[in-house]
C-alpha cells in the first residue's frame, strides 16, 4: 500500500458522517484529516499541489453553504482519487 493511501478509510468515514448529517463531528475530523493531507501535498509536484488547492477551495465553499452531500462527494471521490493517483 502506498503511504499516501493510508488514510483513505478515514476520509470515507468522515464523508459518511457528513452524509448522515453529523456535520459538527465530521467537520472536527475533517480538520485533522486536512492537516495531514496538507503536509502530504506539500511534498507533491506543483500540478498536484494546484489540484489540491482548487479542490480544497471547492470543499470549503461546500462547507460554507452547508452542502454536506457535496462536501462528502468531494472527500469520498475526488480527494481519494487525487491521493491514489499522486506520484510516489
Amino acid at each position: 500500500m502506498k503511504p499516501q493511501v493510508k488514510g483513505i478509510d478515514e476520509y470515507r468515514q468522515c464523508a459518511g458522517l457528513f452524509r448522515l448529517g453529523r456535520d459538527v463531528e465530521a467537520a472536527l475530523n475533517m480538520v485533522d484529516l486536512f492537516d495531514e493531507t496538507q503536509r502530504l501535498f506539500a511534498l507533491a509536484p506543483r500540478d498536484v499541489q494546484q489540484a489540491w488547492a482548487l479542490m480544497l477551495r471547492q470543499m470549503l465553499a461546500c462547507q460554507e453553504r452547508q452542502d454536506w452531500l457535496g462536501l462528502a462527494d468531494f472527500m469520498e471521490y475526488e480527494l481519494i482519487e487525487l491521493l491514489e493517483n499522486m506520484p510516489a
